[in-house]
């Protein structure tokens, strides 16, 4: 009897073509890995680009190496940005710590509450560009600040640790500014703490943007800590 040769199942090919498209994509993946692992490969086996297919710019196509050039100085561009930002906002902080040593020095000597008062509103105007400054404060009883309708404006402010940055709502702003309030577009809260007042210190500004919400206020809370400490250092001179 003879044999008919065996024929294979159009399945098994099938199966053996998605194995085998299964096994390259495997391997593909391991290269790329690999090669990701060990950037300097190809400049150890330099053998190796002669045998490599690298398309280089024909027909007007980009080549490789001209794309990721475009790529890395792409980044470049980016980090130096961040960079000269970076360098920006440290010589302003700089500047800031400067002007706010300078401020520290002048509520120091100041013998009085009131000179105090001006001395921080006038350096505020003159080495902080500030438009507008307010000074209010406010007693630390409970019952007296019941009593006071300009406490009760700033009731969710007072006991507050960090300093408010953005726009202020008009019955809030005319109680501080008076009749520069309707000029005031954003302003800056910073909160005064003493063991005899509390308060807060107001700078406006006619620009929205000057005072943003998410704005830095590490510096704005060292100057009402220093206010609030010269506040209390007055009031045990004058107890």
């Amino acid at each position: 009897m003879t044999r008919r040769p065996l024929s294979r199942h159009p399945a098994s090919s099938t199966s053996a073509h998605t194995d085998s498209a299964h096994n390259d994509g495997d391997q593909s993946q391991a290269v790329t890995a690999y090669l990701l692992q060990h950037p300097d490969f190809l400049l150890h086996h330099p053998e190796l680009l002669a045998q490599l297919l690298v398309p280089h710019g024909a027909g007007g196509a980009v080549s490789l190496i001209e794309h990721q050039v475009a790529v890395l100085r792409e980044q470049l561009g980016k980090e130096r940005g961040r960079l000269n930002h970076l360098m920006a906002r440290a010589h302003d902080y700089e500047q800031l710590s400067a002007r706010l040593h300078e401020l520290t020095v002048q509520l120091i000597t100041a013998p009085d509450r009131e000179r105090a008062c001006a001395a921080l509103e006038a350096s505020l105007r003159e080495q902080f560009n500030a438009e507008a400054v307010a000074i209010k404060l406010f007693p630390v009883d409970p019952e007296q600040r019941a009593e006071d309708p300009l406490v009760q404006s700033f009731v969710d402010f007072i006991d507050r640790d960090r300093a408010l940055c953005g726009p202020l709502a008009p019955k809030q702003a005319e109680p501080l500014f008076g009749a520069d309030a309707e000029t005031i577009q954003s302003a800056a809260l910073v909160p005064i703490r003493g063991t005899e007042q509390t308060g807060v210190l107001a700078i406006g500004s006619s620009d929205p943007k000057r005072f943003a919400p998410d704005m830095g206020t590490e510096l704005l809370e060292r100057l009402g800590a220093i206010a609030g400490a010269k506040l209390t250092d007055l009031a045990h001179r004058a107890g």
